[in-house]
């Protein structure tokens, strides 16, 4: 009754991990290491990994009693082994450092990024910011410009913190960093890394380069999509 024992694990196996794909597009769990527009991608892939459980399923219990070929003991535990890890996605979701991940990719490359509409400043996202800063980097032209901005906390090797941001084009396998320069209140502790924060202040120069003065710096959850295209 070997092969109908391996059947029966392969289905669970794939079950399990239909499960993981299917659950991932419903608790928000995708939206940590994948693009939206990828989304449905998953979800398809969850729905036909089911309908090939349900598959294995009904040949293995077909099979039970009829005497086929032992199924080889490495494939079972091959099956098994899979399954195990399906099952501890399941219970152990991902939670993803931003910033040991920002810390580990080569610099972003935002500056080939065209602008195809200029914000007025307050409303210019982390994002917005770093690509016009590329596009126009007299920081003179800037300086005193009221920003609104969010993101996580990300330490430099050198010098202070900056105020970050993911940029993915398809997943977090891709993801780019991209940060300003913030210049933190004196004397007060500087905020841990992987922290999120929102900042409202103004831009200024310090050392011919642009950095945010907050005049509000308030701590706030990760949003529930984090990575930005």
């Amino acid at each position: 009754m070997g092969e109908p024992v391996a059947a029966l694990i392969r289905g669970v196996a794939l079950g399990l991990w239909a499960v993981v794909l299917l659950q991932s597009s419903v608790d928000g769990r995708l939206d940590l290491l994948l693009r939206a527009a990828f989304h449905p991608l998953v979800s398809s892939a969850g729905g036909v990994l089911l309908m090939l459980a349900v598959v294995q399923v009904l040949v293995g219990v077909r099979q039970w009693g009829q005497g086929a070929d032992p199924a080889s003991r490495q494939e079972r535990r091959l099956s098994m082994a899979t399954a195990l890890i399906a099952a501890l996605l399941i219970a152990l979701p991902a939670n993803p450092s931003f910033a040991d991940l920002a810390s580990q990719r080569p610099a972003d490359d935002t500056g080939n990024d065209t602008l195809s509409f200029v914000l007025p400043p307050a409303q210019r996202s982390l994002t917005d910011w770093v690509r016009m800063l590329r596009s126009q980097p007299d920081p003179q032209l800037f300086e005193g410009d009221p920003v609104r901005i969010s993101g996580f906390v990300l330490p430099m090797a050198e010098g202070p913190p900056q105020l970050a941001r993911l940029l993915v084009r398809c997943c977090l396998a891709d993801a780019t960093p991209v940060g300003l320069p913030v210049r933190w209140p004196a004397g007060e502790p500087l905020p841990r890394a992987d922290q999120w924060l929102a900042i409202e202040g103004r831009m200024a120069i310090q050392n011919k380069q642009l950095e945010v003065v907050p005049e509000r710096n308030q701590p706030i959850p990760r949003p529930a999509r984090p990575l930005e295209p």
